[in-house]
């Protein structure tokens, strides 16, 4: 969500990244404004563009750019690539470039994370009525038996995708299921984030689905500025932050939900337990200069939990903040370095 200038900054937090040198000018003196439809949910991009440029093609740059995407990475697509693979019979498997880097990617915060982020886990997230088959029938139980999750764990997880470097192909063994929509859609900002800067709008803010980055300044050197999601009884202030040259992802278990018998059980599976996290962690805000790795980051700390994803963010030095649900209310948490964005007028009343 976009804003101006943030007002009554003594009733909201106001949060100011760091930044190396001035921010670039922009190269046209009016923002556009432009949207358009993708996986399942809207985006938006607000830039300035040098003079005499095109508005109906750098509008149609950004949607090819997001066809990609989806062609690539979309479990709801069938023709995707994604889809190829998780029906595919066993075997090794030959993918496209831009497949196994995000793939390889993945595996990489997988290995760093311990599992928590993992994209081998479609099968599991169909299973709990998150993936494209959609919510369990009414028909059935609520919640899935324990051997229906053991035989969904039995072709998850990480560590039993093999992959095939030399031929970049990953092994299929028979029934698992990738599904990296823990990453696709930073994935997503940053690659429009870059083909605008390609194209000479340099100075731009990117959003899909809650997932935001902004490049250089307005024509009027104000910053993008963003307010950042909130749950709906976090009892957290509004808290706005600049985007200049960095991006904000949000994680929360009031996005995708379903209740079973008076216990909510959110979109975030566990790949350890193969079961919907049950933490109390209802909030995770990540900055990150990469979408896709700050999309991630979220992600993995819901999955951690409040005290080990705070230690864990605080280890790699990541402006995090973290709301935990407990009987006394909610909880906050925010790493040194997300504390020392807040702009000093607004510490107190934040």
């Amino acid at each position: 969500m976009t804003i101006g200038e943030p007002e009554d900054r003594a009733s909201n937090r106001v949060l100011i990244p760091p930044m190396t040198g001035a921010p670039r000018r922009p190269p046209g003196d009016v923002v556009w404004s432009l949207t358009g439809e993708t996986m399942g949910t809207e985006w938006f991009v607000r830039a300035a563009p040098p003079p005499n440029t095109n508005r109906t093609e750098i509008a149609a740059a950004v949607q090819a750019e997001l066809d990609v995407v989806v062609g690539l990475f979309s479990p709801w697509v069938r023709s995707s690539e994604i889809s190829r693979f998780n029906t595919a019979p066993a075997g090794l498997w030959a993918v496209s470039p831009d497949f196994w880097s995000l793939v390889d990617q993945s595996m990489d915060l997988a290995d760093e994370t311990n599992g928590a982020v993992d994209p081998t886990l479609g099968a599991l997230v169909d299973l709990w009525g998150f993936g494209p088959p959609g919510l369990r029938p009414e028909t059935g139980p609520a919640i899935p038996s324990d051997e229906e999750i053991a035989a969904a764990m039995a072709v998850s997880g990480w560590h039993k995708l093999r992959m095939h470097r030399d031929g970049r192909g990953l092994m299929q063994m028979g029934g698992m299921k990738l599904d990296l929509s823990g990453i696709a859609k930073g994935h997503a900002v940053d690659r429009v984030s870059d083909r605008l800067t390609a194209l000479g709008l340099t100075s731009h803010l990117v959003e899909i689905g809650g997932e935001l980055k902004g490049r250089g300044v307005k024509p009027d050197g104000q910053p993008w500025w963003v307010e950042i999601e909130r749950s709906p009884d976090s009892g957290q202030p509004k808290t706005v932050a600049a985007l200049v040259d960095i991006a904000v992802a949000t994680s929360g278990d009031y996005r995708r939900a379903f209740e079973a018998d008076g216990k909510l059980y959110p979109h975030s599976i566990d790949g350890w337990t193969g079961r919907p996290i049950d933490n109390n962690v209802t909030s995770v805000t990540v900055f990150h200069d990469s979408a896709m790795k700050a999309d991630a980051y979220a992600t993995a700390l819901t999955v951690m939990g409040a005290a080990e994803g705070a230690d864990y963010a605080a280890m790699l030095g990541l402006a995090a903040h973290i709301v935990e649900r407990t009987p006394e209310g909610p909880v906050e948490r925010m790493t040194t370095a997300f504390a020392a964005m807040m702009d000093d007028e607004t510490e107190a009343g934040g």
